[in-house]
């Protein structure tokens, strides 16, 4: 699966990389990623997650060929 981050999250994590590790719901990536990198657990909470472009829940299922997006929480004009 490829992650893309942005913002914050770069400071984080590559801004693409391959995802290997089996997942079965973007709540699982979600935790997987802070054990990745936990300094990224708080920013993680916040972040809204996206498939193929598209919004997704945390009980979205993942089958590991995805394109996810991980997008923090933004401010500003």
């Amino acid at each position: 699966m490829k992650i893309q981050v942005f913002a914050i999250l770069k400071d984080f994590f590559k801004k693409e990389f391959e995802f290997k590790t089996s997942v079965h719901t973007i709540a699982d990536l979600r935790v997987a990623l802070a054990l990745i990198n936990p300094e990224a657990t708080a920013v993680l909470k916040l972040c809204r997650f996206a498939v193929q472009d598209e919004m997704v829940t945390d009980h979205y299922p993942l089958t590991g060929n995805e394109h996810v997006l991980v997008i923090p929480p933004s401010s500003g004009g």
